[in-house]
Parts: C-alpha cells; structure tokens; sequence
C-alpha cells in the first residue's frame, strides 16, 4: 500500500479528534511517506510558529532511523553523543521525543506521522489514534 493523500487526511482528522476529545493544547500533524517526503501538514490555529518543523522533525527521525521516536529518545538518553551525530547528519530535522510514530502495514514502513503541541505522550497518543483510525499499525518505538 501506499500512503495516499487521502490516508494522510484521514490521520490527521482523527488526531486532531483525539486531541479534541482528550482537551489537548492546538497540535501540528505531519505525515511522511516511506521516503520522508512531506504528505500532509496541519497546523491548528494557536500552534507555534515552530510547530511545523518539530512535526516534521519527530517523523522524519523516524523514517530514517527506522525507529519511532519514543524509542530515539531512550537511545538520546544512553547514547547523546550518537544521536547528535545523527541529528547533524539529518541536517538538524531529527527530534528525538515521544510523538513520531512509524506507520507499518504487512510489517513493513509505509511513513510516519509527526505530532507536537502539548506533552510528548499525548502528541504520540494522537499520532496512535490516527493510525489506528486508517487501520495501520502505529510503531512508537
């Protein structure tokens, strides 16, 4: 399968739900395809100017490490000096926190989604609950 436009909206709609319904702080959503290229990116009004690129940050660092975030962050807390480097190798558009989120389906990477805007957990629990809400299997790391 690939990642459609139309998949990429759905995900965001059903995050921005989960935020919706779980009072969260506004959210941006991003998602990537399997190659890190930018699908679809939102913006909820009262969203920092900053929020685009730390979306984009958390899913990209997922898609080229082949990792979801919560996962990136463990290892920024045992290994720092590695995934500096990493980060600097990814041209600084890698965000090693909670909240980008590998979307697998048959096992293999299809994309990633993004989020930022309030706590790192609950930016990845509305990145879950778009995946799931596109039947695909969200890897948080």
């Amino acid at each position: 399968m690939t990642l459609t436009l139309e998949i990429a909206r759905k995900i965001v709609a059903a995050g921005f739900e989960q935020a919706a319904k779980s009072n969260f702080k506004p959210l941006t959503i991003a998602v990537l395809d399997a190659g890190g290229a930018l699908i679809a990116l939102e913006r909820q009004d009262g969203s920092s100017r900053m929020r685009p690129e730390i979306a984009i940050g958390k899913a990209n660092g997922a898609i080229a490490m082949g990792l979801g975030s919560r996962a990136l962050f463990k290892r920024a807390e045992e290994q720092p000096y590695f995934i500096q480097a990493m980060n600097g190798l990814a041209g600084g558009s890698l965000v090693p926190v909670p909240g980008g989120v590998l979307i697998r389906q048959n096992g293999q990477i299809i994309g990633a989604v993004g989020i930022t805007g309030d706590t790192s957990d609950n930016d990845e629990a509305a990145a879950l609950a778009g995946i799931a809400a596109v039947g695909l299997v969200a890897d948080a790391g």
